[in-house]
C-alpha cells in the first residue's frame, strides 16, 4: 500500500497520501506544543501562581533553545538513518510534553518546554528531507508549504481548541491531548513512513557548517529573523491583546483566536505559491512588499483600543503576513546547499525554523520589555522598526545577487 502511494503521489496524481498527511500532523503537534502557551497563558499563571510576564518568557525560552538546537540536531541527524532519528526525536518529543502535563510547578514546567525545545526544530527540519521520496520534484514547493501549515494548522484548530479545554477542564489537559495526538502520529509513522529515506554516516558533522560562509545564507535568515520578530512583537500577548485592547469578551477568544489562526493558515498555503515565482533568492526577494505592509500594519496597532474595529481587520492583516516568508526562505536556502554545498541540504532545511525562532526570542523579549514598562498598546511600533530591517536585509541581498556575490 505504501509503494502505491509513494508511486502516485511521484506521479502527481495523488499529493495527500498517508506519510505526507502523518508528516504534517508531525508538524501540527509541534505548533500545536509551540503556541498552546499562548492560549493558555493566564490559567497557567493563575494555577502556578506567577506573573503573566513569567509565562510569557516561557515563549522567549522555548524558541532561544529551539533556534541554536535546530542546525545542531539537523546536523548530527544528517549522519543517520533519518527514520529513526526522525522517531527518536519524536520520542523525546512526547516526554517533554509529559513532563508539562504533570508539572509540578514553574521550573519543572519550564524544563519540560526545554526538553521540547531541544527536538523541535529538527523535527521539521528531517521532515522535509523525505520529499523527494513521497512528491514529485514539482510538488515539493506544495510540500514545503504543507509541513509549515502544519503549524498553521495548530494554530487555526488546536490552539483555540486547547484554550477551550483549558477553560473547561483545566490547561493541564491541553498537555494531555497533544500527548495522545503524538502517541497516534507515532503509531502512524511506524506503519507509513518509508525506512529506506537515510543518509549515509559519510556525511561528516563539522563540513555540513560550510553553509554558512554564503553571505546569501545570512541575508536569507536575517529576514526572517526581523520578520518573525516583528510578528511575535505582537503574537506573544495575543490572548491579551485580543481581551484587553481590543475588547473581545473572554467567552469569545476561542472564536478570535481561530479566525486569527485561519488567516495564518492561508498565509502559510500562499506562501508555496509565492515559492513557485522563479528560483533561488527571486522568491524571498520578492517579499520587499509585503515586508512594508508588515510594517505598515504594525504601526497602526496602537490604534486598536481607540477603534476596536480596525484593530480586529489589523490583526488579521498581520496573521495574513505571518508566514509568507517561510517556503521563500526555504526555496533559497535549499538551492545555496543543491549549488554549493550538497551535503549540507538536511542543515539547510532547517535554516528557516532556525532563524524563525531566533525572531521569535527578539520579538518576545521586545514586547516582554514594552509590556513591562509601556504597556500592551505600544508593541506594534516596535514590530514595525523591525519588519524594516527585514526589508533593508532584502535590499543587500539583492544587491548581492547582482553582482554575483556568493562568499
Amino acid at each position: 500500500m505504501l509503494i502505491v502511494d509513494v508511486t502516485r503521489t511521484r506521479s502527481g496524481s495523488r499529493f495527500f497520501t498517508v506519510p505526507v498527511v502523518t508528516l504534517i500532523a508531525l508538524t501540527f503537534l509541534l505548533g500545536l506544543s509551540e503556541f498552546i502557551v499562548v492560549g493558555v497563558m493566564q490559567p497557567i499563571a493563575s494555577d502556578m501562581r506567577v506573573s503573566l510576564a513569567a509565562i510569557g518568557s516561557l515563549v522567549s525560552a522555548f524558541a532561544l533553545v529551539y533556534a541554536p538546537m535546530t542546525p545542531i540536531g539537523a546536523a548530527v541527524s544528517a549522519k543517520f538513518n533519518r527514520f529513526h532519528a526522525l522517531m527518536a526525536m519524536t520520542g523525546i518529543f512526547l516526554a517533554g510534553n509529559v513532563l508539562c502535563a504533570f508539572a509540578l510547578n514553574y521550573p519543572m514546567l519550564l524544563v519540560g518546554r526545554i526538553v521540547i525545545a531541544t527536538v523541535s526544530g529538527p523535527l521539521v527540519a528531517v521532515p522535509m528531507t523525505f520529499a523527494p521520496d513521497l512528491v514529485g520534484a514539482s510538488d515539493r514547493p506544495r510540500f514545503m508549504s504543507w509541513i509549515f501549515s502544519g503549524i498553521s494548522i495548530a494554530a487555526v484548530f488546536g490552539v483555540p481548541i486547547g484554550t477551550f479545554i483549558a477553560q473547561q477542564f483545566g490547561w493541564r489537559w491541553s498537555f494531555h491531548l497533544i500527548n495522545l495526538l503524538t502517541v497516534i502520529v507515532i503509531i502512524s509513522m511506524l506503519h507509513c513512513l518509508p525506512r529506506a529515506s537515510y543518509t549515509t554516516g559519510a556525511t561528516r558533522f563539522l563540513p555540513q557548517f560550510r553553509l554558512f560562509t554564503d553571505v546569501r545564507v545570512w541575508y536569507g535568515m536575517l529576514a526572517v529573523v526581523f520578520g518573525a520578530a516583528a510578528t511575535y512583537s505582537f503574537y506573544t500577548y495575543l490572548s491579551p491583546i485580543l481581551t484587553e485592547e481590543i475588547g473581545v469578551p473572554e467567552r469569545y477568544l476561542s472564536l478570535a483566536l481561530t479566525a486569527i489562526g485561519l488567516a495564518a493558515l492561508w498565509s502559510n498555503l500562499y506562501s508555496g505559491k509565492l515559492a513557485a515565482r522563479g528560483t533561488g533568492s527571486q522568491p524571498i526577494i520578492g517579499l520587499i512588499p509585503l515586508y512594508l505592509l508588515q510594517a505598515v500594519c504594525l504601526a497602526v496597532l496602537p490604534f486598536a483600543s481607540m477603534i476596536p474595529a480596525l484593530g480586529a481587520v489589523d490583526l488579521l492583516a498581520l496573521a495574513c503576513l505571518m508566514y509568507l516568508q517561510n517556503s521563500p526562505s526555504q526555496v533559497l536556502h535549499t538551492a545555496i546547499a543543491a549549488e554549493r554545498f550538497p551535503s549540507s541540504m538536511t542543515l539547510a532545511s532547517s535554516m528557516n525554523a532556525m532563524a524563525f525562532n531566533i525572531g521569535i526570542t527578539l520579538g518576545s523579549a521586545i514586547s516582554g520589555l514594552a509590556m513591562t514598562h509601556l504597556g500592551l498598546r505600544w508593541f506594534g511600533l516596535f514590530g514595525a522598526v523591525l519588519a524594516l530591517g527585514s526589508v533593508g536585509v532584502l535590499m543587500l541581498l539583492k544587491r548581492a545577487e547582482s553582482r554575483g556575490v556568493a562568499c
